[in-house]
């Protein structure tokens, strides 16, 4: 078969796949983030906090998932994950083992890594909010959910938006270790194609190509969005 039939759409071409694959792998990013975000905000507002309890558990947090390597976290987060749902299925009376579904396991430990990251970036844009404004704030009486909605929040996104940028890159290229859950995402995909075709240089190019591609579209949106928060910035600095 020529390379053009091998990447096709037709009955025998990997086009198809390859493209549903990378959309997983896109899915698989996005819900990672999302996940880390929560967490992420969780952990700074641990690590803000007065209780230094609260902040030695989120520095253990981000500690481990900052030095454990990632695909540790991806099978201890999918076996240790099928074991719960296998006990918790034999609690409910079925027999056999249950496996954690692998999209969720790969969304989830991602997030995690995701978000250890995520609390040092929100952390620093927090720090990096001039003292005065929310003390300012705080002495004409704002309450403080507007103190957060008008103030806060603003500045932590305009300061966090480039090492969101990076953490996104990083999740991209870390959802790759999800593969070996068993998902078929671009990874996982390319290397099916690869066994099956005897192809394996012309499938491994493509799918660092795909790779390539999506890091280069998200790479423009994050740089697009902090040109544009940076201007409505200045806006609000000129209208002072």
């Amino acid at each position: 078969m020529s390379i053009l039939d091998l990447l096709g759409f037709g009955p025998k071409g990997w086009g198809g796949l390859l493209l549903v694959a990378a959309l997983t792998t896109l899915a698989v990013t996005l819900t990672a983030l999302a996940i880390g975000a929560v967490i992420g905000t969780l952990v700074t507002a641990m690590k803000l906090a007065r209780s230094r309890v609260l902040r030695v558990v989120a520095t253990a947090y981000t500690t481990v998932f900052r030095g454990v390597p990632e695909l540790l976290v991806i099978y201890l987060i999918y076996f240790g994950g099928s074991s719960a749902v296998t006990a918790a299925g034999h609690w409910l009376g079925v027999e056999g083992f249950l496996g954690m579904p692998s999209f969720i396991a790969g969304a989830l430990a991602v997030g995690l890594i995701a978000g250890a990251y995520e609390a040092e970036v929100f952390r620093g844009a927090y720090l990096a909010i001039p003292l005065g404004e929310i003390e300012a704030a705080k002495a004409v009486g704002m309450p403080t959910f507007m103190r957060l909605r008008r103030i806060i929040l603003p500045q932590v996104l305009r300061t966090a938006i480039p090492g969101l940028g990076n953490v996104w890159q990083l999740s991209l290229k870390d959802s790759a270790l999800v593969s070996v859950t068993g998902l078929a995402d671009l990874m996982r995909t390319s290397q099916v194609a690869a066994g099956s075709t005897r192809q394996y240089f012309l499938f491994f190019i493509v799918g660092g190509a795909l790779y390539l591609i999506l890091t280069s579209l998200s790479d423009r949106i994050f740089t697009g969005a902090e040109k544009r928060t940076q201007k409505s910035m200045a806006g609000d600095l000129g209208r002072v």
